[in-house]
């Protein structure tokens, strides 16, 4: 297969199913070869089963490409380590990581249980960190020891990470917390030769079918299926591809046929006083700045 990720070695994380199936179809297309990453859990990330990343390699296989499974936890740190050894013992490097694994645990912030909160936070920040941390330190061997390396961290986020969503506190704080990790790892691993970007989309997965039915429901006129998980993947794999190695630190939002560069956290309005505030002069101080400020984006279920 020939395709412009050809050769290259590509980790996706969560590849059993949703997006993370298409994603690692989509390399696979593209001349990849795929560490197919998945532990089987159900949406709230019980249970664990080789089935769905095994389809997923014999998927790729019988469209002639390489790929091998990997059940190793996101979340335990030898478990990252023992991913990205899978993709250099398995296929004598590493290009790509997709960051994808996570489940929910949804509740208002009043009935979010600790094991809830800390359940959530674990897989999808730390999932994303341990992998990132592991992927970065063989990179940045390699290319200590004179290998040009010309890696992709594509890690995801969402809409709830970038504006809030009601009900998902647990998941929006791990969201925002990776999109902050990634223009992090833009930065300290460029000088090795990697560049680090994140996504946020919007598709039909186990977790959105059950949080948003009649939104992501396939079209019955055989139109453009808006919600097809597929659409993700064209943009996840050219930024895993070597034509992307300019594209640095970036967030974008991807949903049907849309793609667009979200925009986050930057320097507002500012007021100056020379001295110390007093608190009871701030009140049209503030007001002033506001007025003056970008009014945000609604939380998500606002």
């Amino acid at each position: 297969m020939s395709g412009i990720c050809e050769g290259r070695v590509v980790i996706v994380t969560g590849a059993g199913g949703g997006i993370g199936r298409e994603h690692a179809l989509a390399f696979a297309r593209e001349g990849a070869h795929v560490v197919v990453n998945d532990i089987g859990a159900s949406r709230q990330g019980d249970g664990r089963s080789l089935g769905p990343a095994q389809q997923v390699v014999a998927d790729i296989e019988a469209l002639g490409g390489k790929a091998v499974v990997n059940a190793d936890d996101v979340a335990d740190w030898e478990g990252a380590e023992r991913l990205v050894r899978t993709a250099i013992d398995t296929f004598g490097r590493l290009d790509v990581v997709v960051n994808n694994a996570g489940f929910l645990r949804d509740r208002m912030l009043v009935s979010l249980g600790e094991d809830e909160f800390d359940a959530v936070i674990r897989v999808h920040l730390k999932g994303h960190f341990a992998v990132m941390r592991h992927a970065g330190a063989y990179w940045r061997a390699q290319a200590k020891a004179g290998v040009e390396v010309d890696a992709r961290l594509i890690n995801t986020t969402s809409g709830a990470g970038l504006m809030g969503s009601v009900g998902q506190g647990n998941y929006a704080a791990a969201k925002a917390g990776i999109t902050c990790l990634t223009q992090i790892a833009a930065v300290e691993m460029g000088r090795y030769g990697v560049t680090a970007n994140a996504i946020a989309p919007a598709a039909r997965t186990r977790m959105t079918e059950e949080a948003m039915p009649d939104l992501v429901r396939k079209p019955e006129d055989g139109g453009f299926d808006f919600y097809d998980p597929a659409n993700v993947s064209p943009l996840v794999v050219w930024l895993g591809s070597t034509q992307s190695r300019e594209v640095t630190g970036r967030v974008f939002e991807v949903e049907g046929d849309k793609v667009s560069v979200a925009t986050g956290w930057q320097h507002g309005p500012e007021a100056t006083a020379g001295r110390r505030w007093e608190p009871a002069e701030l009140g049209p101080v503030v007001a002033k700045l506001l007025d003056e400020a970008p009014t945000p984006t609604p939380v998500y279920g606002a």
